[in-house]
């Protein structure tokens, strides 16, 4: 978690919302794509954290299925981000902040785990959850 804080600072410095996510090999220590939210640089509304890394991840592993990988995220993922995170089959998503207005990990909607889909990845939340909080509150409240 502490490698997304660090890609959520980087947000910051290009205008964007400071989100992080670093996509884990299976390996559980080998990290293969990190990235921090993009919209306001590349003005691509898709341009999330967890996207870009997922994206990033499935390019060095030369194949979209990230079985066996982990995500790792500052704030709960939204619905886009939730679906690209089961069409990518990571087995894992550990998230830092919960996104209460538009979380779809557990608190607005769980979109990764419901049984209607064929993939449902574990689900680890809170990790370091008051650093990743405390890096958005700053950010809106300079806003």
């Amino acid at each position: 978690m502490r490698l997304a804080l660090d890609e959520a600072a980087g947000a910051v410095r290009g205008g964007d919302v400071p989100v992080g996510a670093v996509v884990l090999a299976p390996d559980g220590t080998t990290v293969l794509a990190a990235a921090h939210n993009e919209r306001e640089a590349a003005g691509d509304p898709t341009a999330h954290a967890e996207v870009l890394a997922l994206r990033r991840a499935a390019a060095e592993l030369g194949e979209w299925r990230l079985a066996g990988c982990t995500l790792v995220v500052t704030l709960e993922p939204c619905t886009m981000c939730a679906g690209a995170i089961q069409q990518s089959r990571v087995d894992r998503v550990v998230y830092g902040a919960r996104d209460e207005k538009a979380g779809a990990v557990g608190s607005l909607w769980d979109l990764v785990r419901d049984r209607r889909l064929n993939h449902r990845p574990e689900v680890i939340e809170g990790v370091l959850s008051e650093e990743c909080a405390r890096l958005l509150t700053e950010f809106f409240r300079e806003r």
